[in-house]
């Protein structure tokens, strides 16, 4: 590296083509308000490398920059042996903050929530209040949107708006101006469901309580978009079948994306044996009438695709709380109905290409319109079925106290396969018995 300065747009688009060492070198060429914003605009994950890859004085810079969440965020990516050590770089009312942040789990409320906010008392006039937010506001505080009202134990009775403090009287009483029917949650709640409240009351920042009611923090906004990216990320992992991932792709290591991949691969791959053993199953059948073998693959693919449409469409309804586990009865007539006008399209479809094929090559023989309505009911019903358990599997793996998002495509897909054999091997021994069979 020369001694030139870098913009902070030319690292950043060369950030993931670099090295740890070559990542250093780099920040180190950026101005001190470049690098301060590039720092704190990195992941965790990002800050942590940095900061590891740094002397200790200049560590303590870094750390000591960051608001105490996002320096429990970052302790948290170490390794446990090194966290005690990075812990003793921050002073000494910060570190206080930060070790009470990592005693909560890292997806609750309380693992992601500030512990700066503005605070009032309720006694207080709207003068008294304004400046005393004043003083507060030159400390590092999360945000200004709003201000909490705490009583003497620390409880959390109101909240107030700037615009409502500066627009009161000046002697009125923060009592009188607070809201008191606010919307808060319990340190321990799922980040999930925190993006969920954050989203449906358009608020910029919700208050954090313990079971006592004592306020603790607050959980922002822009936190929520990092939570909402990064339970996308995991759930769309595991809709392709696959553990998911902890670190960007590329900071992945093959050992570590292997182990992510090949579980449920082989998880998978055995599900699959069962296609196999319902294939052997109907040996006879296939020998007596080797077409029906010719549209296998159709009929376990559309089975296949119809479930994890469904799968998917209920799984994210449920991220999106449009649906709940008692639900599940409503879900069940619509996706029959779903399934029965989605199977008769695509029977259509098939109908008119075995006809159609006949017509032209002469491909399926003297029985054709037989095995062309063998292959249209199938299609019925496989795809109505697969509709059915698509939708249902996720139930069912809430029902059980797991992530809905395990009911993968190809999960949903495998599971599916079998059953499609059996129902098309059964509805061909019933249209072709006397015929083919």
């Amino acid at each position: 590296m020369n001694d030139e300065r870098l913009t902070a747009d030319e690292l950043r688009d060369a950030w993931l083509a670099l090295s740890s060492a070559e990542r250093l070198d780099a920040f180190r060429l950026l101005d001190t308000e470049s690098a301060n914003d590039f720092f704190l605009g990195l992941s965790s994950l990002d800050q942590a490398g940095l900061v590891v890859a740094m002397a200790n004085g200049e560590r303590k810079l870094w750390l000591r920059l960051l608001a105490p969440d996002d320096a429990a965020d970052l302790i948290q990516r170490l390794a446990n042996g090194e966290k005690q050590q990075y812990l003793e770089l921050i002073d000494p009312p910060t570190r206080a903050e930060v070790i009470a942040l990592m005693a909560y789990a890292e997806d609750a409320a309380g693992g992601l929530m500030s512990p700066r906010f503005a605070r009032l008392r309720p006694e207080m006039t709207a003068a008294e209040a304004i400046r005393y937010l004043q003083r507060q506001a030159s400390e590092k505080l999360e945000t200004l949107y709003y201000a909490y009202v705490l009583d003497p134990d620390q409880r959390l009775v109101g909240v107030v708006s700037f615009r409502e403090l500066f627009s009161a009287p000046s002697d009125k009483r923060v009592s009188e101006v607070m809201h008191a029917d606010l919307v808060s949650v319990p340190d321990t709640m799922d980040q999930e469901a925190v993006a969920r409240l954050i989203a449906k009351h358009d608020l910029h920042a919700l208050p954090v309580v313990d079971p006592e009611g004592r306020m603790k923090g607050i959980v922002t906004i822009d936190d929520m978009i990092d939570v909402a990216e990064q339970e996308a990320t995991e759930d769309i992992h595991k809709l392709g079948g696959m553990e998911a991932l902890d670190a960007p792709y590329m900071q992945t290591s093959m050992s570590a994306m292997i182990k992510k991949r090949a579980s449920w691969l082989a998880v998978l791959f055995v599900g699959e044996m069962l296609t196999a053993s319902a294939m052997g199953h109907y040996e006879h059948e296939i020998e007596k009438a080797v077409v029906l073998a010719l549209f296998v693959p159709l009929i376990i693919s559309s089975g296949g695709n119809s479930g994890s449409q469904a799968a998917t469409l209920i799984i994210r309804a449920m991220a999106l709380g449009e649906v709940a586990v008692r639900d599940w009865w409503r879900i069940i007539r619509r996706e029959l109905g779903a399934g029965l006008l989605l199977g008769l399209i695509l029977a259509a479809i098939g109908l008119a290409r075995i006809l159609l094929w006949q017509a032209l090559f002469h491909t399926y023989g003297a029985r054709y319109v037989e095995v062309a309505a063998t292959v249209a009911l199938s299609l019925v019903g496989v795809v109505t079925w697969g509709t059915i358990a698509g939708s249902m599997l996720p139930f069912v793996i809430r029902r059980a106290g797991f992530d809905p998002a395990s009911a993968s495509a190809p999960f949903v897909a495998t599971m599916v396969d079998v059953s499609g054999l059996v129902i098309y091997f059964s509805v061909a021994q019933v249209v072709l018995r006397g015929s083919l069979l």
